[in-house]
């Protein structure tokens, strides 16, 4: 009996030593600078004219921790640790537990649970008014702002409806009839005649319709067009000299939408972190994590100033498993354990700022927040199915 238990011992620690060694370790140097920030304040409940609603795809506790550390230091903040109200979202779709975003979006964008891969469609495949198209309705402006291309599933569901994600060609000729006032993002070999498998020549359909086409941050800081339509790489976001950094897009986008006094309707994802943890790449991540949160830092400065602009900021899904536990080299740096190079069941951070923030507090469902900003912007009835 003794010889059976000291073997059944040794079988378990060599599996949880083989499961361990499966799974990438990597580490992050901790920041120095410790830049400490102050929490913002929560702010007088008024009407809300305008909503801002920021994605950071497959952005974890983990991820912002990490962020945190690599840029801000331990005793620092990343500026969306400084907005006051924060509660915890529940991801799953309708037929998984492990949402895509396709599904996370539109849980977002139609408050209602669908099947993955699905775009603006409710499980039946019906198309669902979204938030956006209900803003264009009572004459908000609206845009969307991204660091994948612009037809990725999180943008694509805001302003389109299609059965399948991948049908990106479908979803940027429905982005013609969307109303969107500003596009910004990557992608043109969605909208290029020469890159499209039915030739379609989207970009001179944008442009009869009034739209200005920017394919460079030079031309996109000199823009004054109300219309635009700004496609920076052929697919996602390279990080090249030419491309525009989030904070650069976000700083437009708001230029161009304040213009309304109606008001508008904004969402900005910061694609890439997803990538990076697709791709359980630490140095990735850390970037990434950087360019989402000084756009994060754009748009809370215009919601202080403002004053009738609330700031969500959530995320559709974790990915990777991310974990940090084991302090190495004297402090400097941390390791950082990925599980899985796909999205998982953990339930994700919510965050908020500026009038009616409180009603973000709490555990809720990812519906919930498309349904409450729908409500606080006066949008009617919500989900609707058309």
């Amino acid at each position: 009996m003794k010889k059976f238990l000291a073997f059944l011992l040794i079988t378990i620690s060599f599996t949880a030593t083989q499961e361990s060694a499966d799974h990438k370790i990597e580490t992050i140097d901790v920041s120095e600078e410790n830049a400490t920030k102050d929490l913002l304040p929560l702010v007088e409940d008024k009407q809300i004219k305008n909503v801002i609603l920021m994605i950071g795809d497959g952005t974890g506790l983990a991820q912002i921790a990490s962020g945190q550390l690599a840029v801000a230091g331990p005793d620092g903040l990343l500026h969306m640790q400084t907005m006051p109200v924060t509660g915890i979202v529940k991801t799953h779709s309708s037929d998984n537990l492990i949402t895509d975003s396709a599904a996370g979006a539109t849980a977002y964008s139609c408050g209602l649970k669908t099947y993955n891969g699905a775009i603006g469609v409710d499980p039946n495949q019906i198309p669902c008014k979204t938030i956006l198209e209900l803003a264009e309705e009572k004459g908000l402006s609206t845009g969307l702002v991204s660091t994948s291309s612009i037809t990725h599933a999180t943008p694509a569901s805001f302003a389109s409806h299609v059965v399948q994600r991948s049908m990106q060609e479908d979803i940027a000729a429905d982005f013609l009839d969307s109303g969107v006032e500003v596009f910004l993002g990557g992608g043109v070999k969605w909208f290029h005649k020469d890159m499209r498998s039915d030739s379609l020549d989207l970009l001179h359909e944008f442009q009869n319709k009034g739209y200005e086409i920017i394919l460079d941050k030079d031309r996109l800081s000199t823009s004054s067009s109300n219309n635009m339509l700004g496609l920076f790489s052929e697919d996602g976001l390279e990080r090249t000299e030419n491309e525009p950094s989030s904070k650069e897009m976000v700083s437009k986008a708001l230029e161009n939408l304040n213009t309304n006094d109606n008001g508008f309707f904004l969402m900005v994802e910061g694609s890439q972190i997803d990538w990076a943890g697709h791709d359980n790449n630490v140095e990735y991540l850390k970037r990434e994590v950087q360019d989402f949160d000084e756009a994060v830092q754009e748009v809370l400065e215009f919601a202080r100033e403002d004053g009738e602009t609330l700031v969500v900021l959530t995320a559709d899904h974790e990915t990777g498993g991310m974990t940090m536990q084991r302090q190495v080299a004297e402090g400097d740096s941390l390791e950082v354990f990925w599980t899985t190079d796909y999205h998982t069941g953990i339930p994700v951070p919510l965050m908020a700022y500026g009038p009616k923030a409180t009603e973000f507090m709490g555990w809720r469902d990812n519906t919930y927040v498309g349904i409450k900003i729908a409500e606080l912007l006066g949008l009617g009835e919500f989900p609707i199915l058309e």
